[in-house]
């Protein structure tokens, strides 16, 4: 499990991106670098990182289920996860 500051911190950037997200875009489409550049650092969505929902693990992160591979792994076998199943052939 990762610590939850490490967590907060991702919530707190989330956060952060939402509430610049018009004003960067707005300052994108005018080409206003020097404008951008004066924003917070967290403003960039580049800074938000991908955690699994339950372990809070950034590496191994599957999209398409929103968890890390381990946590997978284990949801999958457990029957957790509804449309997957383990390959036999």
């Amino acid at each position: 499990m990762a610590k939850t500051a490490w967590l907060e911190r991702n919530k707190k950037k989330a956060n952060t991106v939402k509430k610049y997200a018009a004003l960067r875009a707005e300052l994108k489409k005018k080409k206003d670098y020097v404008g951008l550049t004066k924003l917070p650092k967290n403003a960039s969505p580049t800074r938000v990182v991908n955690r699994c929902s339950m372990s809070g693990r950034r590496h191994g992160y599957l999209r398409k289920f929103g968890c890390s591979r381990m946590t997978f792994r284990e949801g999958a076998l457990n029957g957790l996860i509804p449309g997957v199943t383990k390959a036999s052939w």
